[in-house]
């Protein structure tokens, strides 16, 4: 089996298909790699909520939020997600070593299937919900998670865990070190919702394994792998995603509230011929993070050599590359939220009973954390360093604080390999009812000058029903002897696919 992706529209849920080898001639993938959007539907200003901006040159304009998460729980252990066509498992499970992990995977036959695996870090993130928010104690917690479907738990305090000590492994492994030169694995945090470089093994003898959770996936094995093409005009479209990207970063550092405006600024230039652009959400940014690069392994910043990034000097006085901001606002502190394309750094004493603070790269290129969207970072002291100066930073690993950082901005294409992108799927195909358990009708309201063809398939994408050669704009299924569950219905053309979901019951 392998999947491919029918696209609803740009702006609203997409939905995935799975389709064996012999059942593809009729349907075509547009977009492998959907990029789910934060589900949060708030603005915030540099530090609290504010009424969402609706002109352009209002300050914190361009908050965009993408494509909202749509889950289906398969009753038998396992998650559809509708967007993604990635399947996962429910249950939490217990924490493992990293090479336990996979084979854990590998004998894991949850739902009925053999081929589950432990997910990329692209995979896992698709799953954070930046509506969470982490507190003193798991009844405090909002999991930046969607615990409607998936279980979720925290650190053991009796057992001398923090509440956060939740992470969950990905398969990726860091291409450089971390802190003492720990072999490191990226994870996701649904805790504090971060994306992080973890020490394979425990300090202090790094010997033996550290425990992790861990949430299987399978299915959809394009996801993540993005498809860049040079357009020789200063853009770079990523035609796995959707999405267009600026060739150059901004070449300058500014603050969070800086960094919005920015984009409506080259909007109103026509950059590049285009007035649409926007800055990232953290997603969206982070698809774009090449984790076979780092400083370190390949002498260049975490993302495609196809794409120009600044170099800078860091706080070390070092050669090294930006961090960019996403227009994600992390609740727990209200910062803004951003992704790193060079070291992930931090001030820590090494060893701990140092009198000084040493930089390191403490979480890895490709790591997402958060900062002050204003201020100063004298704000935030530690000590100093081995030469006296002031060092400044945050949390368990002294995270250097960055109040100015770069920008990338990113649009939507409208067309990819030359097919539209509907943009208002809703007005163009509908089925009633829906939920339904005798008959359905399927209508299509759009004109087409070419043949069409309605294709009903199962929950594994196998088709059941199909309809060739429509010439009636409402048509006509009977569902009647099919067993209940979640369907999709694919109304395909020569020139597009829609994509809906249908529930018997």
């Amino acid at each position: 089996m392998y999947y491919k992706k029918q696209k609803i529209s740009t702006m609203k849920k997409i939905l995935c298909l799975l389709f064996t080898t012999m059942q593809i001639s009729v349907l075509f993938a547009q977009l492998p790699y959907t990029i789910i959007g934060t589900n949060v539907t708030m603005c915030y200003g540099n530090s609290a909520p504010i009424a969402c901006p609706t002109n352009s040159t209002e300050a914190f304009y361009g908050q965009y939020q993408g494509v909202t998460p749509s889950y289906y729980d398969n009753g038998d252990g396992t998650i559809t997600d509708l967007n993604t066509g990635l399947i996962w498992i429910k249950e939490r499970g217990t924490k493992t070593t990293w090479d336990s992990a996979f084979i854990n995977a590998e004998n894991c036959s949850t739902g009925g299937f053999n081929d589950w695996r432990v997910p990329t870090i692209k995979e896992l993130f698709s799953l954070i919900d930046f509506n969470g928010k982490s507190g003193p104690s798991a009844p405090q917690c909002i999991a930046y998670l969607d615990t409607n479907y998936f279980q979720m738990a925290y650190g053991n305090l009796t057992e001398g865990e923090r509440i956060i000590d939740a992470q969950d492994w990905s398969s990726t492994q860091y291409t450089s070190l971390t802190m003492n030169g720990d072999t490191t694995i990226f994870g996701v945090n649904f805790v504090d919702g971060r994306i992080k470089g973890y020490p394979k093994y425990t300090p202090p003898s790094f010997t033996e394994g550290q425990k992790m959770f861990v949430r299987f996936v399978r299915g959809n094995s394009n996801y993540g792998i993005n498809n860049f093409v040079d357009n020789g005009d200063n853009t770079i479209t990523d035609s796995a995603t959707g999405l267009m990207w600026m060739k150059d970063d901004s070449q300058l550092a500014m603050n969070w509230e800086a960094a919005l405006a920015w984009a409506q600024t080259k909007n109103s230039l026509n950059y590049l011929g285009y007035n649409d652009w926007r800055l990232p959400d953290t997603k969206e940014l982070q698809s774009i993070v090449d984790y076979t690069r780092s400083k370190d392994f390949s002498s260049s910043a975490a993302i495609d050599p196809k794409f120009n990034c600044t170099t800078i000097t860091d706080e070390g006085g070092f050669t090294n590359w930006p961090w960019y901001w996403s227009n994600t606002t992390h609740l727990d502190n209200m910062y803004g939220v951003y992704v790193t394309f060079g070291e992930a750094l931090g001030y820590m004493k090494m060893p701990p009973t140092a009198t000084y603070y040493t930089l390191v790269d403490v979480h890895g290129a490709g790591a997402q954390r958060s900062d002050p969207k204003s201020g100063s970072v004298t704000s935030f002291y530690l000590g100093t360093d081995q030469l006296g100066d002031s060092v400044y930073g945050q949390g368990p690993q002294g995270d250097v604080i960055r109040i100015n950082n770069y920008v990338r901005l990113v649009r939507t294409v409208t067309s990819i390999n030359g097919i539209n992108q509907p943009e208002n799927n809703e007005l163009d195909f509908n089925i009633m009812p829906n939920p339904a358990n005798t008959t359905v009708t399927v209508t299509f309201n759009f004109q087409v000058a070419e043949a069409v063809e309605v294709n009903l398939l199962n929950c594994m994408g196998a088709p059941v029903k199909q309809i060739k050669n429509l010439e009636s704009v409402v048509n006509t299924i009977d569902v009647s002897d099919l067993p209940k569950g979640l369907y999709f219905i694919v109304l395909h053309t020569t020139t597009n696919s829609f994509t809906k979901k249908l529930i018997i019951n």
